[in-house]
């Protein structure tokens, strides 16, 4: 029913970890799998995984050949999902697999097949006071722009159906602009409160330069995709 998709590049130190409390969260709750999309890691990312598979059941793993980006890699994993529902966590281990269910009940509130994104809300971040101020104005002019409806587009846990997000329109980047093409399809956005967790082990892939120029290109290419946009009312199947 729901698979949980983890795109990773050199966080050998955290896969561990964040798997154990995947399944602590759902084992006995829902029936799932646990897909690790490895983006071209230099570590020993992939090796760990494979060795946690051996007593993780739910546990699959696939490797890119060379890294291509967070979003192909969550691409990836949700086209080899077999759930119904995607769960998104970022593999840094700041995201709380212990908020699963709270998202999974929040989405059934909605009926079955809703086209609905339930979006995580870190409402209380552990990152530094820099790097809670650059995600404070990017949010603030992402969202003024896009009219996304979402506090906290950068949250990594996100849960969607796997068949509305492979109707988006597909592009570098796309995993932060994911509310706005769920509401640009006509469907609807909701934020729940997370935890979130300072990083313990590894360090980021990102920096806010490699963040800045990037995401100015990707909100004026998403405006253009909104602009363009038409999602027809069904009046009648026979």
């Amino acid at each position: 029913m729901l698979s949980v998709v983890v795109p990773v590049k050199n966080e050998a130190e955290n896969i561990e970890p964040l798997v154990t409390e995947i399944v602590s969260a759902l084992r006995g709750t829902v029936a799932f799998e646990i897909i690790y999309v490895d983006d071209g890691s230099t570590d020993e990312t992939t090796s760990i995984v494979r060795q946690l598979r051996q007593s993780v059941e739910e546990l699959h793993l696939i490797c890119h050949e060379k890294s291509c980006g967070q979003s192909i890699a969550v691409l990836t994993g949700v086209k080899n999902a077999r759930g119904d529902l995607i769960v998104t966590l970022d593999g840094d281990g700041q995201n709380d697999p212990a908020d699963i269910p709270q998202l999974l009940e929040r989405y059934r509130a909605e009926g079955d097949n809703a086209r609905v994104l339930i979006a995580g809300w870190r409402a209380n971040r552990h990152d530094t006071a820099m790097k809670r101020i650059q995600s404070r104005i990017a949010n603030k002019v992402r969202g003024g722009l896009l009219k996304d409806e979402t506090p906290d587009t950068g949250c990594g846990i996100k849960l969607f159906r796997r068949d509305d997000f492979l109707a988006f329109p597909r592009f570098n980047h796309m995993h932060r602009f994911l509310p706005a093409l769920m509401l640009r399809d006509g469907g609807k956005v909701y934020s729940v409160a997370v935890n979130h967790r300072p990083r313990l082990r590894g360090t980021s892939n990102y920096s806010m330069m490699n963040r800045l120029w990037v995401g100015i290109v990707d909100i004026m290419g998403v405006m253009w995709l909104q602009a363009r946009a038409k999602a027809p009312v069904v009046k009648s199947k026979e």
